[in-house]
């Protein structure tokens, strides 16, 4: 039977439900292709520290409503309507203001020890593409498409994205795409890694959802030490990535879902972990 909870994210602009273990955040301002604002960013930071922490919750899964996922920053908002309390602030204010929203946005999606996923129904853009790149895991309809985009604006970038784009493409495809801003087609963003997978259009949503919910159900500790295993796996030596590895494998043997994991396996049926 399936279960849902409906989340106030205090603002309209961010919907969040439970639903089997998946916790769904929608970015929801598909008039503005669902580009970050005052109300729709800080909702979504809280989000997603509070999913992330929340026990009844297995894997989240963010997507965009409409045929958007994120057009990244408010470029209109960088102009005559900037906002004239922050460019009074010092510089090193202002440096430590973004770096402080950076750590509780994408830095914190990174840091969820629970499966994440990004169902691109359309475009995902500057920052909004830091945001799928942050998720462990991204599916994108055909129609979608990713570009950095900081260049056509003049900037460098923000919110990890040169960071998490060198990890995901490499260093020339990923010097190719911050220089030129090109937009990248599912299909090409497929074949060089910067999506998992490419579903059509109307079956976004249902496939995105299934591989969240079968993710929710699984092992909560193994998938936990697992994207410790992976993060360390682009940070450490080799030696050091190994015997952490070993170490977290051992101590998942005495878990009651290892033994569980077991006797289905034996029983020839699903098994239901708790994660204990």
């Amino acid at each position: 039977m399936t279960t849902e909870t409906t989340i106030d994210t205090g603002t309209n602009e961010l919907l969040c439900v439970i639903r089997d273990r998946v916790a769904v955040i929608t970015l929801n301002r598909p008039e503005a292709r669902n580009s970050l604002s005052d109300a729709l960013t800080p909702a979504l930071r809280t989000m997603i520290r509070s999913c992330g922490e929340n026990p009844g919750v297995g894997a989240l899964l963010i997507t965009g409503a409409g045929e958007a996922f994120c057009a990244g920053g408010n470029v209109k908002g960088m102009g005559a309507h900037r906002d004239k309390a922050k460019l009074e602030m010092p510089l090193e204010d202002r440096i430590a203001d973004l770096q402080e929203r950076q750590r509780l946005l994408t830095g914190a999606l990174v840091s969820v020890r629970k499966p994440t996923i990004a169902a691109l129904p359309g475009p995902a853009v500057g920052a909004g593409l830091a945001i799928a790149m942050a998720c462990d895991i991204r599916i994108a309809a055909q129609s979608a498409f990713v570009a950095t985009g900081y260049a056509r604006i003049a900037l460098s970038g923000d919110y990890g994205i040169a960071w998490l784009l060198t990890r995901l493409v490499g260093t020339a495809r990923a010097r190719e795409l911050m220089f030129t801003g090109d937009r990248v087609d599912a299909v090409r963003a497929e074949a060089i890694g910067l999506v998992n997978r490419v579903v059509p259009d109307d079956k976004l949503q249902t496939e995105a959802f299934a591989l969240a919910k079968s993710l929710a159900e699984g092992p909560r500790l193994a998938l936990r030490y697992m994207k410790d295993n992976l993060d360390e796996a682009v940070l450490f030596d080799f030696e050091t990535a190994r015997d952490h590895e070993a170490e977290r494998l051992i101590r998942l043997t005495t878990t009651a879902d290892h033994k569980e994991a077991v006797q289905a396996f034996i029983e020839k049926r699903k098994a239901v972990f708790t994660g204990k």
